[in-house]
């Protein structure tokens, strides 16, 4: 039987190839173009429950987040003493007012957990997105130069790094009468960026010593070329990772400081000003805190089992 998987010397003459499925036996992938870090985790992660579910859940918040009147019709911030804080959970009235039971001043539990789900996951990926490029760019920085620069640069990064977050969030904002979505995410941005830092260096430093980076600075290219287009691609993995888990820390922060009465104000609606309303009511009524702080526990949730997928697919060891 003749070999399919050869070229003829006419159809070698004529340009002609074999095809991938002559060139593959039967059963086999054929070889194409080989695919990249990101090609093979975005295939590995496509196969995992726990990424499935955790963007599921992520995108459900994310419309409730942009799109609350399109899951209640009721206004959270009306009250009314008839729905006395008493009246307990309605489970079958999905979607209405009354799903969760009300607080003490007769307000809809069930539209402020979904009201309040906007400000937090704001909060969240603002500080995200603000540590990420800031603290990533100081890493990079620090590790590429090194010498003086790095030196430099880490030890504002420790200086940073020593001052407790929480209590350094609570100092900046005790200074601000008008706490809203910026000023707090300014605040946690300005005290979260060094763990960012601290793993873009550690990358950048083992990134820079690669093969194709010396080729490319052997072959002319310059500082920002090299930066970009050769070790910023591959020193971002653990980067996404450590960022994508922060996030939930970052919603935990914000919602410790609005329920110490440093978040948001009173007219805001976020998940620990609502927490720390229902603890005079907790032994009687717990429903009260049941249902912002289980909202706040499957966000955060959500968020660190996406970076465990995400961990595990980019990193070979774990597959």
């Amino acid at each position: 039987m003749p070999d399919i998987t050869k070229t003829s010397p006419a159809e070698a003459a004529a340009g002609i190839a074999p095809t991938d499925a002559q060139a593959a036996p039967d059963g086999v992938e054929a070889p194409g173009k080989p695919r990249s870090l990101w090609g093979d985790a975005w295939r590995d992660l496509r196969r995992r429950p726990l990424f499935l579910i955790s963007s599921a859940l992520i995108l459900v918040l994310l419309l409730v987040a942009a799109f609350p009147g399109l899951f209640t019709g009721a206004d959270p911030k009306y009250g009314d003493l008839t729905n006395h804080f008493l009246e307990k959970p309605n489970l079958g009235h999905f979607f209405q007012a009354d799903w969760f039971g009300y607080d003490r001043q007769g307000r809809s539990i069930y539209a402020r957990v979904v009201y309040g789900t906007r400000n937090s996951i704001m909060v969240g990926l603002g500080v995200t997105i603000l540590v990420t490029v800031f603290g990533g760019l100081i890493g990079m920085l620090a590790g590429y130069f090194g010498g003086i620069w790095d030196s430099l640069l880490s030890r504002i990064v420790d200086v940073f790094f020593g001052i407790p977050f929480l209590l350094g969030a609570m100092v900046v904002l005790n200074a601000f009468t008008n706490r809203n979505v910026w000023v707090i995410t300014g605040a946690l941005a300005f005290l979260g960026w060094t763990q960012i830092a601290r793993v873009m260096r550690g990358a950048v430093i083992t990134t820079k010593h690669s093969d194709y980076v010396v080729a490319a600075r052997a072959l002319g290219a310059d500082t920002k070329r090299i930066l970009f287009r050769h070790i910023l691609p591959n020193a971002l993995a653990p980067v996404i990772v450590i960022a994508t888990i922060a996030l939930g820390s970052y919603i935990v922060a914000e919602s410790t400081l609005s329920y110490l009465g440093l978040g948001f104000g009173d007219d805001a609606l976020s998940w620990g000003g609502d927490i720390s309303d229902a603890l005079s009511d907790i032994r009687n009524n717990p429903h009260t805190l049941i249902f912002p702080a289980g909202m706040l526990s499957l966000t955060v949730l959500a968020f660190i089992m996406l970076g465990d997928a995400v961990r595990e697919a980019l990193d070979p060891k774990l597959r």
